[in-house]
């Protein structure tokens, strides 16, 4: 009397039947190869990645990326030390037209000593927009200082060259003695304050609120020039209530709760997979077309954008300021965010109507008004600034990290 074979013994007679040729054995080789050597070894090094290996590189990177802040920091001192002083009535840059087409407002307290955050910040806008010429003439550097104390000295040497608005105008407060008052809403206030300042003192059509250890990329002015001449006309971004210029690299995965990412992944997936597809065919000499194969390339290429890092692909869109996208945003966070004049002046009564706390800062409570006031706000895609800062000023950190 004959038994059936079980289930196991014919897997293992159909395996062996399977040869190095077959195109299972090959996509298996493939993605063996791919995910479990050539990308671990190519990225565990990117800081972005699945594949970084953080016990073995974060603290030496942390360490590497605060001396390197420092030299920078100096750098920008003596940067400033060599320029010829303007006694604070005209901007270095040169004499903005009476009313300004950009304010760019830089909102600074008294940090770390030594690295000279916004020192750093003022410097490269200050250099990018000299690069920039004609085109940039109607943009306007101006300084918000909200230091309780007078020990601001990078403040102070900024006088010289750049208008500063001071907050409580070089004196000591007893504000931070009013116990219903916490430092994130002191945060709030001192941001309504500086934008606030921004359109009384200058009447621009645009504000962008710059945090002093947010430091603009390269590609920052026409970038932003093409953004607002051409992309913010059109009808389903005019009228938004604020552009944020950045999002923390490690939450630009697509594997979060953005949907639109979703899309734009499955997108990567329908772009990457039939050219994978159509050069295993031509190089492995596979007659026709196979759906099977298509699918398993737009899997491993989302998978492999995904793994190595979003973050790094998005690099690619900075070939020319028409490549970058403006999405929906999301509530983290403001080192800089771009205000139409008329949706800043909004801004300001909304945020007044809230009260910021541990947990729900002002980028909480900016987001949070999105919906309950029925506007609208967008994000630009790659970071138009760099986030350069690792000691907070809300929060006390005495092990500073990248991650």
């Amino acid at each position: 009397m004959s038994t059936s074979a079980s289930p196991a013994a014919m897997l293992l007679r159909r395996l062996r039947r399977l040869s190095w040729g077959s195109t299972a054995v090959q996509l298996f080789i493939l993605t063996v190869v791919t995910f479990g050597l050539l990308a671990p070894l190519a990225c565990h090094r990117l800081l972005h990645s699945y594949f970084y290996l953080r016990h073995w590189h974060l603290n030496q990177m942390s360490q590497d990326y605060l001396q390197q802040s420092l030299k920078e920091g100096e750098a920008a001192l003596h940067y400033f030390e060599g320029l010829p002083s303007a006694n604070g009535s005209v901007p270095i840059v040169w004499q903005a037209t009476p009313r300004p087409w950009l304010v760019i407002t830089i909102v600074t307290v008294d940090r770390q000593p030594g690295f000279h955050y916004v020192l750093q910040v003022v410097s490269r806008f200050h250099r990018l927009l000299q690069q920039c010429g004609p085109p940039c003439e109607g943009h306007q550097l101006f300084l918000c200082n909200v230091e309780r104390s007078v020990s601001h000295e990078d403040a102070k040497l900024l006088s010289r060259y750049v208008p500063v608005a001071n907050r409580y105008e070089g004196t000591e407060d007893d504000y931070g003695d009013d116990p219903s008052t916490n430092s994130f809403e002191k945060e709030k206030q001192d941001y309504v304050y500086c934008l606030e300042s921004s359109l009384q003192t200058y009447n621009p059509d645009y504000v962008l609120m710059v945090e002093d250890d947010a430091i603009p990329e390269e590609q920052i002015f026409p970038v932003l020039e093409h953004l607002l001449r051409a992309r913010l006309s059109e009808p389903h971004l005019r009228d938004a209530l604020y552009l944020k210029l950045y999002h923390p690299e490690r939450l630009q995965h697509y594997i979060n709760p953005e949907p639109m990412r979703i899309l734009e992944w499955v997108g990567v997936g329908m772009v990457l997979g039939p050219l994978l597809t159509w050069l295993y065919m031509r190089f492995a000499s596979r007659p026709g077309f196979s759906w099977p194969v298509l699918l398993f390339f737009s899997l491993y290429s989302m998978g492999l954008v995904e793994l190595v890092g979003r973050h790094y692909f998005l690099e690619l869109r900075r070939l020319s300021p028409s490549l970058y996208s403006v999405v929906p945003a999301s509530q983290c966070c403001t080192p800089a965010m771009l205000f139409p004049a008329p949706a800043a002046r909004r801004t300001l009564t909304y945020l007044s109507q809230v009260y910021c706390h541990q947990g729900f800062g002002k980028d909480m409570a900016l987001f949070s008004l999105l919906r309950a006031k029925g506007e609208r706000a967008y994000v630009v895609e790659p970071n138009l600034v760099k986030h350069i800062g690792l000691f907070s000023s809300l929060r006390y950190n005495f092990h500073p990290s990248l991650l």
